[in-house]
């Protein structure tokens, strides 16, 4: 499987079977690396299996404790990217996604952090067009690593042209 220069970052995520969906994810897409932080769930927790329907096995991944250790790594690189929706943020639709990247998501309840939000080099946002202001986190994961693939997948396929 091809691997892209993609992370996705999990801050504070509190359900296993949304972590196990990921997981999923993070293998369709060939992420290179997905970072579980803080109270998200993290392999050998028994409910994961469920969704990742065996992606643990191939996705690298890695748990740390304290999630400014992440955030920070990946800031201090220039390629943290928040995917929230604040006042600020640009549409997914609008941004060019530079390689390497790093995709921070937040708690489903109370977003991404304060700190990684002051951290990250750009705030981006998925259109909502209904009532509803969010969608599931699993979802959320799920469009703006595509629209990362996709933008970097066709830009090849158009320098090969």
């Amino acid at each position: 499987m091809a691997k892209h220069q993609l992370t996705i970052i999990l801050e504070d995520i509190r359900s296993a079977l949304n972590v196990g969906a990921i997981f999923r994810t993070c293998e369709a897409v060939g992420a290179d690396k997905l970072e579980l932080c803080g109270i998200t769930p993290y392999p050998p927790h028994n409910k994961i299996p469920k969704t990742a329907l065996g992606a643990v096995e191939q996705v690298n991944w890695t748990y740390t404790k304290n999630t400014h250790e992440v955030v920070d790594n990946y800031a201090a690189r220039g390629e943290l990217i928040a995917v929230e929706i604040t006042d600020t943020a640009v549409d997914i639709y609008n941004y060019e996604f530079n390689q390497p990247c790093a995709l921070i998501f937040g708690n489903e309840i109370s977003g991404v952090s304060d700190y990684a939000l002051k951290k990250a080099v750009k705030v981006v946002k998925i259109p909502m067009f209904g009532l509803k202001e969010s969608l599931n986190i699993a979802t959320s994961v799920g469009i703006t690593s595509y629209e990362v693939i996709r933008q970097w997948y066709y830009q090849n396929l158009k320098n090969h042209d």
